[in-house]
């Protein structure tokens, strides 16, 4: 499996917000820090999110609610989900309408992150 690190993640925030807008600028470090990782958490030796699509979930709600980006916090997070997903051999699609919508729902709280990972393993079927 391959994984996302700061770098990367810094590296495609940088891409999103050249190719679509907005101002680039990290708004809260420990946050951005904490999405990123919170996907490889483990307890007594076990992962809490095994499976890519609870990673790309844990990994795109992460970015959304915790808003660590000055601006671009919802285009990056549902971004690098389905990165995430590609590079690790899941394909997902969803329309311009279908992303507005969930992304807008997570950044104001309506959407779980378990309702995320719903959506995420229905849309694979």
């Amino acid at each position: 499996m391959i994984k996302f690190n700061k770098e990367n993640v810094l590296l495609l925030y940088k891409y999103i917000i050249e190719s679509t807008g907005g101002v680039f600028g990290i708004r809260d470090e420990t946050l951005l820090e904490s999405a990123i990782e919170a996907p490889y958490q483990t307890f007594d030796g076990n992962e809490l999110f095994p499976s890519k699509l609870e990673k790309a979930a844990k990994l795109g709600y992460g970015l959304i609610s915790n808003h660590p980006f000055v601006d671009g916090n919802k285009r990056i997070g549902f971004y690098i989900m389905l990165t995430f997903l590609e590079v690790n051999g899941i394909y997902i699609k969803f329309s311009n309408e279908e992303i507005q919508e969930i992304a807008y729902s997570i950044a104001a709280g309506s959407l779980s992150y378990k309702e995320l990972l719903d959506i995420l393993t229905n849309k694979r079927k």
